[in-house]
């Protein structure tokens, strides 16, 4: 038995098929749905059950957090360098000015001049007075240069342990800035009753501080006669000569001293008692900043020695070692002596 399908039923039925092929798609909710808005809420604990939802508040700037201080490194200062030799700041230049316009000169004769001490003390003595009448300047006298020969003998020893000559020694110990050192000979004769006599030898122009020769003046008299006594005509070509030649000698002295003054003055430091080697660079470090220039010389647990260059007076040099004392953990630094541009300290350790 056949079964057979209305025509109407496929009729609808296709244009049934058909309207759902070409119906557009449901369309997507305008806003965002409340409900679901509301249970992203609650898991999150923004809200409670009942209240409606609410924009988050933006978080708060975190504050940034302080860098940590930074740790300074410890450095040591390095050495203070030299300046230029011969460079000079205007402070400098009029104190060697006002140095080289007062120099303080010591003049004696040479030990191993084959003369009388009489026309030897003749000989200081014109020199010596051409320096007081002519350029106004203090002496330090024959005598008493005899006199701390005597009286330094056992003190010269002891401080230099014969380390340096004893007439140095004596020129240090008066202060003076330059010595000289006259080495002369004198002939003679008698003619016709009369007594002639002439002398010739050099000056030695020494650099107190450092025994160095810085130059030398010949000199030469003319005869001379006295007709009372050969003693008479020896003493009159002693002076005679000696008294030409200080012109030269002191004009000589100060140019040879100015240009052997490029570094500064030069003072020698001995440090007593120094046990510690960091202690002594700490000194010479803090030295080096009130000095011009600073020279360490020697260095053991017993004693160091420096030079120090520098163009101010002995009482800033003190006060210097004493200042650099301090900072180098060595307060109680103190001076045991002190002779001319030569200082002997105790650390006090």
């Amino acid at each position: 038995m056949s079964t057979r399908v209305p025509i109407s039923v496929l009729i609808l039925s296709i244009a049934f098929l058909a309207s759902c092929a070409s119906a557009p798609p449901p369309a997507a909710p305008a806003g965002p749905n409340p409900a679901q808005e509301r249970a992203k809420a609650l898991v999150q604990g923004g809200l409670d059950a009942g209240a409606a939802p609410v924009a988050p508040a933006p978080a708060a700037p975190q504050p940034t957090p302080a860098p940590a201080p930074a740790v300074a490194a410890v450095v040591e200062s390095p050495d203070q360098p030299p300046p230029a030799p011969g460079v000079l700041s205007p402070a400098e230049q009029a104190y060697l000015q006002n140095y080289l316009g007062r120099l303080n000169y010591m003049v004696y004769y040479s030990d191993e001049a084959k003369v009388d001490p009489r026309f030897a003390k003749i000989a200081v003595s014109q020199a010596n007075r051409f320096l007081i009448e002519q350029m106004g300047l203090s002496v330090i006298d024959f005598d008493q240069i005899e006199k701390n020969k005597k009286d330094q003998a056992s003190a010269f020893q002891a401080e230099t342990g014969g380390s340096m000559d004893l007439i140095q020694f004596i020129a240090q110990k008066l202060n003076a800035d330059v010595y000289v050192e006259l080495d002369f000979a004198v002939s003679s004769e008698t003619r016709d009753g009369k007594y002639y006599a002439s002398a010739q030898g050099s000056m030695k122009i020494f650099d107190t501080s450092t025994a160095g020769l810085l130059g030398s003046v010949a000199f030469m008299s003319q005869p001379a006669f006295s007709p009372n006594s050969m003693d008479a005509a020896v003493a009159n070509a002693i002076a005679a000569s000696v008294w030409t030649a200080m012109p030269k000698m002191t004009t000589q002295a100060k140019e040879l001293i100015k240009n052997s003054l490029g570094r500064g003055v030069r003072y020698e430091l001995v440090l007593q008692k120094t046990p510690d080697s960091k202690i002594v660079s700490q000194l010479r470090r803090a030295l080096s900043k009130k000095i011009r220039e600073v020279e360490q010389v020697s260095y053991s647990p017993n004693e160091t020695k420096f030079y120090l260059y520098t163009f101010q007076g002995r009482d800033k040099v003190e006060d210097a070692v004493y200042d650099a004392g301090s900072s180098a953990g060595i307060p109680d630094v103190y001076l045991v002596y002190m002779r001319g541009k030569s200082f002997t300290f105790n650390t006090g350790l």
